[in-house]
C-alpha cells in the first residue's frame, strides 16, 4: 500500500484543517519545504490539495503547484476547485500525475469521461467525500446520495482511481472508521486512496488489509501523532 503525505495549499502556505473548515487552519511553513521534508523521508508522492481554489479561487497557486511539481519530481495527485473541465486540462497541463475531481463528478459526470478520454483514465480520479454514507460536496455543506453508487458510476465513466474521504472523521485524528472503506472497496474495480482518520499504525495496517491502494496523511502526521517512517512502514 502507499502512502501519500498531504501538502494542503491556503494562501501560499501549508497547512491543514479540522473537518474542512477554513477558520481552523494550522499553518506549518512554505509547501515546498513540508513536500522536501517528506520526500526526505522517503515519500515517493504526495497528496495536493490547492485550499484556495476548494473555497473559491481555482487558479490560485498555480505557479506554486507548478514549482512543486517541477521540484518534487515524484508523483503528485492534486485537488481543490477543479469546477471545469478546462480547469482539469488546465491542472493536467502543470504535470501533476492525476487530478481529482469532486463536486466537479457529481455536478457534472460526463467530465471524468471526458478527461479521462483526452488524458487516460490513470490521470483521472474521482473524489468520494462521504458523510453518514452520502456524498459531501461544495465544502462539504450538502450531500447528493449515496456514496457506493456515485462510485460505481464513477468507475463506469472512466476513472481509472478513487479518493475516498470520511467526513465524518477528517481531522479529528481519531482513527479510521472501516467498515464503509470496505464496503467501497468490495463495490468497485478500481484503486481506492482513503483519506479521513489516519492516525497510527494502527488504522494504516487496518487500511492495507482492507485492500487500500494507499493512505492520506494529514492532520495527524504533521501534529506528530503519526510517524511518516513508521507509517512507511507498516505499508508494506
Amino acid at each position: 500500500m502507499r502512502i501519500f503525505p498531504a501538502v494542503d495549499i491556503l494562501g501560499g502556505r501549508c497547512v491543514q484543517l479540522v473537518q474542512g473548515k477554513r477558520e481552523s487552519a494550522t499553518a506549518y511553513g512554505a509547501p515546498l519545504s513540508c513536500a522536501r521534508r517528506w520526500i526526505n523521508a522517503g515519500a515517493d508522492a504526495l497528496h495536493v490539495v490547492n485550499l484556495d481554489g476548494a473555497f473559491g479561487d481555482s487558479t490560485r497557486n498555480a505557479d506554486l503547484i507548478r514549482a512543486l511539481v517541477k521540484e518534487s519530481g515524484i508523483e503528485i495527485e492534486l485537488g481543490g476547485g477543479i469546477r471545469s473541465v478546462e480547469d482539469g486540462r488546465r491542472w493536467l497541463g502543470t504535470g501533476v500525475s492525476r487530478i481529482i475531481l469532486s463536486t466537479l463528478a457529481i455536478q457534472q459526470p460526463e467530465s471524468i469521461r471526458t478527461l479521462s478520454a483526452e488524458f487516460g483514465s490513470d490521470r483521472v480520479m474521482a473524489g468520494v467525500d462521504a458523510r453518514e454514507g452520502k456524498v459531501a460536496i461544495h465544502g462539504w455543506q450538502e450531500t447528493a446520495g449515496d456514496y457506493l453508487s456515485w462510485a460505481k458510476t464513477f468507475e463506469q465513466l472512466g476513472a481509472g482511481s478513487l479518493l475516498y474521504t470520511n467526513v465524518d472523521v477528517e481531522g479529528l485524528q481519531q482513527g479510521v472508521a472501516i467498515g464503509p472503506v470496505r464496503d467501497l472497496i468490495a463495490r468497485v474495480h478500481v484503486p481506492v486512496v482513503v483519506a479521513g482518520g489516519v492516525s497510527g499504525r494502527a488504522d494504516v495496517a487496518l487500511l492495507r488489509e482492507a485492500g487500500a491502494y494507499g493512505a492520506v496523511l494529514g492532520s495527524a502526521l504533521y501534529s506528530g501523532k503519526i510517524n511518516f517512517s513508521e507509517a512507511l512502514e507498516e505499508s508494506r
